[in-house]
């Protein structure tokens, strides 16, 4: 790449990367971002903090997403106030609050979805891809009012078993499961109006229409670019 300055920002700083740096702890915005960044090479190699959430009812962290949101802030995608959805390994809700990161919600909805299809009693059902078709938001409607997830997840091998499901339509019905589930925690954190969707294209189109399947207004951001913009604005702030 040459000599040009390198930011890095994800696992790379967390407890399993290259070098562990602290969290910056929310409410935080980008000028406290900025300062939490780690030089391992002074002026040429850094490594962005992270984002966390410590109190008496609730812990949890961030790496990487916090560059996708201040992107996605920066470039005017999404509102200095609001709710965005930023789906992945581990999706994550977040409340923003005058173009800060205000709060946070960690959801395993993908790394579930991952180790159910390798692993377990429906990992041979779970094959194909993916897509928003009748079977998907079938799942979906069921994950939003299912009051015990691990006990629907079960329910799948009988629906398929006693012919309520067709086998080719288990992946689809379970990631709407999974994905309706998680649209109920959203809810539940009372992230109410307009959610906007930051990541993978072929994520955020899953989680538009479970979203759409209950009414709800989505925008959707591509989270490679948004994560570009909120490196750039990131390296202004840091000069």
């Amino acid at each position: 790449l040459g000599d040009a300055p390198l930011l890095m920002a994800g696992m790379i700083g967390s407890s399993r990367g290259w070098v562990e740096v602290p969290y910056v702890p929310c409410p935080a915005g980008l000028a406290e971002l900025a300062a939490g960044v780690h030089w391992i090479e002074p002026g040429r190699i850094a490594i962005v903090p992270g984002l966390s959430i410590r109190d008496d009812a609730h812990a949890d962290v961030m790496r990487g997403e916090e560059v996708q949101l201040f992107g996605a802030l920066a470039s005017g995608a999404v509102a200095a106030n609001g709710a965005v959805c930023h789906p992945g390994t581990h999706n994550k809700w977040v409340r923003i609050v005058d173009g800060r990161i205000a709060s946070f919600q960690t959801v395993m909805t993908g790394e579930m979805f991952g180790l159910l299809r390798k692993h377990g009693i429906l990992a041979n059902m779970l094959v194909g891809d993916v897509t928003p078709d009748a079977a998907f938001h079938a799942g979906v409607r069921r994950g939003v009012e299912a009051p015990i997830l691990t006990a629907e997840l079960f329910s799948v091998r009988a629906r398929v078993l006693l012919g309520a499901l067709a086998p080719g339509d288990a992946a689809a019905f379970v990631s709407g499961l999974l994905i309706g589930a998680d649209l109920a925690v959203g809810r539940s954190l009372g992230l109410e109006g307009q959610l906007n969707i930051v990541g993978e294209p072929a994520l955020t189109n899953l989680y538009a229409a479970a979203a759409r399947e209950g009414g709800q207004d989505v925008r959707e951001t591509n989270g490679r670019k948004a994560f570009l913009a909120g490196a750039l604005a990131l390296a202004r702030m840091m000069k």
